[in-house]
């Protein structure tokens, strides 16, 4: 009895093994594609996408939402790790992402929902009506996007994240770092406090599971805007990890 459970325990083993290795090795072939620019290329070693997608628990059978997509960086490596046995969708500006979609010819759903507009006032904006589904991802992910935002429609994108995972899923949210209980400034208002990143979505209802330090970068004061040419590329960032109960 004590020998088939070893070898039970070692045959999951192998089989967990070997599926991590196959989807590093997926990533590693989206980093590779031809799609991919130089520029996007250049940012690998900063952004450490295999790195990253390994903390965030990515298997290539996972349903994943990727919110607010921008010029589509993550996108162009998710959605080829994906294809086969998962499936991937963009919202909040998931339109801007279309070329990048047709170019690599991927079945990635664009889910069109909210409407922006801009804070009076403030570089930030307002988001209304955000609905992603209910329960119908394993995983959602944002990367350097809350800082846009202002507090109302940060809620109202990490409940409309929560209700959109199935139970036991989980939210992956990397952004740019500022210090704790700083005021806004012309100079880190595209940097969020970490703190209170972790207090607002647990407070849609997430569970802490963990943090990385990946993106940590000692070099980086916080004092300067995040496009400045001494610190862009070379940001702390923080790199959090949460589930759905």
């Amino acid at each position: 009895m004590k020998r088939t459970v070893w070898l039970a325990a070692v045959l999951l083993a192998a089989l967990q093994g070997a599926s991590a290795a196959d989807i590093d090795a997926k990533v590693e072939a989206a980093l590779g594609a031809d799609l991919r620019t130089e520029a996007e290329r250049a940012r690998d070693a900063n952004r450490k996408p295999l790195e990253t997608l390994q903390f965030f628990r990515l298997t290539d059978d996972m349903d994943v939402l990727e919110l607010v997509p921008g010029g589509g960086w993550y996108t162009k490596i998710l959605a080829p790790v994906l294809a086969e046995n998962g499936s991937l969708a963009v919202a909040v500006g998931g339109q801007f992402v279309a070329p990048v979609l047709e170019q690599g010819g991927w079945d990635v759903e664009v889910i069109e929902t909210g409407s922006f507009s801009p804070v009076e006032g403030s570089p930030l904006f307002r988001m209304d009506g955000l609905d992603f589904g209910e329960a119908r991802f394993d995983l959602v992910l944002t990367f350097r996007n809350l800082h846009n935002f202002d507090a109302g429609t940060r809620a109202a994108l990490n409940a409309a994240a929560f209700r959109a995972l199935r139970p036991g899923g989980l939210y992956g949210a990397i952004d740019h770092t500022r210090r704790h209980m700083q005021a806004e400034t012309d100079e880190n208002w595209r940097r969020m406090d970490p703190v209170l990143a972790i207090q607002e979505i647990q407070a849609a209802g997430f569970e802490f599971v963990d943090y990385s330090d990946l993106h940590y970068r000692p070099d980086d004061e916080l004092r300067y805007e995040v496009g400045r040419r001494t610190v862009t590329g070379n940001t702390d960032r923080f790199t959090l990890l949460f589930r759905r109960p």
